[in-house]
């Protein structure tokens, strides 16, 4: 049997919370949107570059989305010592790069259970904690609006990418 993307159900937004369920719910949204997108295809679609001569691929941008939820939230606020998923020194863009569409499944769920460790663990953080990167302090709230930046740039492509496939658009 051929493993399909399920169908996943976004929650409403609110449309006045405060500065934290604003943004994790803005998060949780543009999370949903990706996983949407790829809900319906097989992994040989979800592998299938839409726009050549580019190689992106929706099944590249999950595993791209899990690389970064583990980086952001886990290894670099949080200072997990957890392997980094995909990349190495001598693949940096493996995350998009080394694809086996027999894996998409797997990537899948990667990602669904990546973005659950991450809000786990940031749940009881506050926005304003701190961490250094480089020479730069950052904190919880920047990461945050970075997230919400770095899935809605990619859900962009990924609606692209959807129609290019099979003619989907929107949801």
């Amino acid at each position: 049997m051929t493993w399909i993307a399920p169908r996943i159900e976004r929650r409403p937004m609110p449309s006045a919370a405060g500065e934290r369920a604003m943004l994790q719910s803005w998060l949780d949204f543009h999370r949903a949107t990706l996983l949407t997108k790829c809900a319906g295809l097989t992994g040989e679609q979800l592998a299938r570059p839409g726009t050549p001569p580019s190689t992106l691929t929706l099944l590249g941008l999950v595993r791209h989305l899990a690389y970064v939820e583990r980086v952001w939230f886990r290894q670099r606020f949080a200072g997990e010592p957890v392997e980094t998923l995909h990349c190495t020194a001598d693949a940096p863009d493996a995350d998009f790069d080394d694809l086996d569409p027999a894996r998409a499944e797997a990537d899948h769920a990667a990602l669904t259970a990546e973005i659950a460790a991450c809000d786990a663990v940031v749940a009881e953080r506050s926005l304003d904690e701190t961490f250094t990167l480089h020479d730069r302090t950052l904190n919880l709230r920047w990461i945050y609006v970075h997230m919400i930046e770095e899935y809605a740039r990619h859900n962009g492509h990924a609606d692209l990418l959807r129609e290019a496939l099979d003619g989907e658009t929107g949801f």
